[in-house]
């Protein structure tokens, strides 16, 4: 492939960009990685914050990188990719990801960034410039990510109001509330091993495309995964508490049982995604598994209206970033 040739600072303007994406992803999902532990009682959102962030770095050492390949070199042909289109991409998801942030949708920055690159690359070299094979991959699992933590998360409520039917209420709540400390780090371990590897892809593009690092490189280089990681994992520790109500509350009321579901039915759907190589979006995903946890008790435990409007988010989110990556696109064109 072609390389091209980029001075250092727009490099490290871009690298830093990716990284505020990065980090802003982490401040965005907060929310979807402590809202059940949070809206149930069982931890302070402070703590709650922390013990996320914690875990969002440690999934560094758990996870491969098959995420981060899938996005660096299975959405759009690496040969049409430079600077441009990163730029382009990068601005458009932030852009989304604010929108959304400001107005309390839990959205998605994972397919933020997808559509971003799909509108970025789309504007400099049309529709041929697309991967089938990893842009068909993504769309299924946003259908499949929110069914898969939907199915999951009534199958452990389910199971467990099966074995817990005789155990006096107060006794299983005093236990799930132990519980939940490890189902939300197992969340958030998974929400770490997945998001984190969407930059990680992103700037592995860059370094491909500024002959930095080789195409036929089986990992990018380690402090591009070491960064990511960190930044993710502060962006959480910062948090995105206008997110924590809808996901916590709105949706469905839940108790520490229910919460322990959501987030174990999420949190293993998460490891599955990540296995597969598919970058889901774990605003889906718990999303779903809250859902799933609520209509298990009855349906009308659930506000489907809610529900709704947050599925709408996901409609537009890939065609909206992409629309705003492919104006950033332009604008790059004329300012870089």
């Amino acid at each position: 492939m072609h390389t091209i040739q980029l001075s250092i600072y727009v490099l490290m303007l871009l690298v830093g960009l990716a990284l505020i994406f990065d980090f802003m992803n982490g401040f965005h999902d907060a929310a979807n990685a402590i809202a059940t532990v949070v809206s149930t009682g069982v931890l302070k959102p402070q703590t709650a914050v922390a013990m996320s962030a914690l875990f969002n770095f440690v999934a560094i050492f758990t996870v491969g990188l098959h995420v981060a390949a899938t996005v660096g070199k299975g959405t759009v042909d690496p040969n049409i990719v430079d600077h441009y289109v990163v730029f382009g991409a990068l601005v458009g998801a932030i852009i989304w990801n604010v929108i959304t942030w400001y107005y309390g949708i839990p959205s998605s920055s994972s397919h933020a960034l997808i559509g971003g690159l799909v509108g970025a690359a789309v504007a400099k070299s049309g529709t041929g410039a697309l991967k089938g094979d990893g842009l068909l991959k993504t769309v299924e699992f946003i259908v499949i990510s929110p069914l898969m933590g939907f199915v999951l998360g009534s199958i452990v409520m389910l199971i467990v109001s099966w074995v817990f039917v005789k155990t006096p209420p107060r006794k299983v709540d005093t236990w799930f509330r132990r519980l939940q400390l490890f189902s939300a780090a197992a969340y958030s371990l998974g929400h770490g091993g997945n998001d984190a590897q969407k930059t990680i892809g992103i700037i592995w593009m860059l370094l491909i495309a500024a002959g930095i690092t080789a195409q036929s490189a089986s990992a990018p280089p380690i402090w591009v995964v070491v960064s990511c990681y960190t930044a993710m994992s502060l962006g959480t520790l910062f948090g995105g508490w206008r997110i924590v109500k809808t996901m916590g509350q709105k949706i469905t009321k839940l108790k520490p049982v229910g919460g322990f579901c959501a987030e174990a039915g999420g949190a293993a759907t998460l490891f599955i995604a990540t296995a597969m190589g598919a970058p889901v979006s774990t605003t889906h995903t718990i999303t779903g598994a809250i859902v799933g946890v609520g209509s298990a008790q009855r349906a009308s435990a659930v506000r489907w209206g809610v529900a709704g409007t947050i599925v709408w988010a996901w409609v537009f989110t890939i065609p909206a970033s992409a629309f705003m990556a492919a104006i950033a696109w332009w604008i790059g064109k004329h300012v870089l």
